[in-house]
């Protein structure tokens, strides 16, 4: 039986009136790579501040890693690792300082980020370049580059948050080859995406709207449940559920 990283039950979030999460409950397991859709407001990014340690839910329970969304934010933040799309590095930092930064960050000794630095990027096949500014990289590798150190302290679980936005096809799918890599070893990627090509990659498919989790399960089952090509099919009937109706 799967080991679950990640258990959610009655979670709600609330500011004021609004109610950003609305009773969401789902497990993540280990090695899994599990996609969390929903569109602009639907309550994604409030979620996954609770599940990193960032946010405290209003009622209900998250336990990632083993310990309490809210009150043990801490030890949650030192068994994960987190990318977003919008800041992950220091632009006019080297790629040497931000690895020996973030390191730092994470609690490594001093011998642990210099072995650590040499394995990822002999990874990126970029040793010669260590100490050029994280400006004037391109954006594709800076993104391969962000994803290896939110790695570099060896979570178990990884929340990427849009992480392939504004990059080309090809690294696209340079990335997703990553991603299935580091599934492979056991690590527990939790991804958000706005390509819905991107969410047929994963092994489960939740995806929200207005607060509430509409529908959770494999891509190829969500595909036959709502009698859809394509999960950008299932989001469009889900996020339009007056237009539609579910095949049943």
């Amino acid at each position: 039986m799967r080991k679950k990283v990640i258990e959610v039950r009655n979670l709600v979030k609330k500011f004021g009136n609004f109610t950003a999460n609305d009773n969401l409950n789902f497990d993540v397991y280990e090695g899994e790579i599990f996609g969390f859709l929903g569109s602009n407001g639907a309550g994604k990014t409030t979620a996954i501040r609770i599940l990193s340690g960032l946010s405290a839910p209003t009622s209900g329970q998250a336990l990632v890693a083993g310990f309490k969304a809210g009150t043990q934010a801490e030890q949650i933040k030192k068994n994960i690792g987190y990318m977003c799309q919008k800041f992950s590095l220091y632009e006019d930092l080297t790629i040497k300082e931000n690895i020996t930064l973030y390191g730092g960050i994470y609690g490594l000794t001093g011998v642990q980020i210099t072995e650590r630095r040499k394995k990822l990027l002999e990874k990126l096949n970029f040793c010669e370049y260590e100490n050029k500014l994280i400006a004037s990289l391109p954006l594709g590798l800076r993104q391969k580059l962000s994803f290896l150190i939110a790695m570099l302290h060896e979570p178990g679980i990884i929340f990427l948050d849009e992480p392939t936005g504004g990059v080309d096809p090809i690294t696209r799918r340079q990335f997703w080859e990553m991603i299935y890599e580091t599934a492979a070893l056991g690590i527990t990627i939790f991804v958000t995406t706005h390509y819905m090509d991107e969410a047929e990659y994963c092994d489960r498919v939740s995806i929200m709207n207005e607060g509430r989790i509409e529908a959770l399960d494999t891509p190829g089952n969500l595909k036959q449940k709502y009698n859809a090509g394509s999960i950008e099919e299932v989001f469009i009937k889900i996020a339009r559920p007056a237009k539609n109706t579910i095949a049943v």
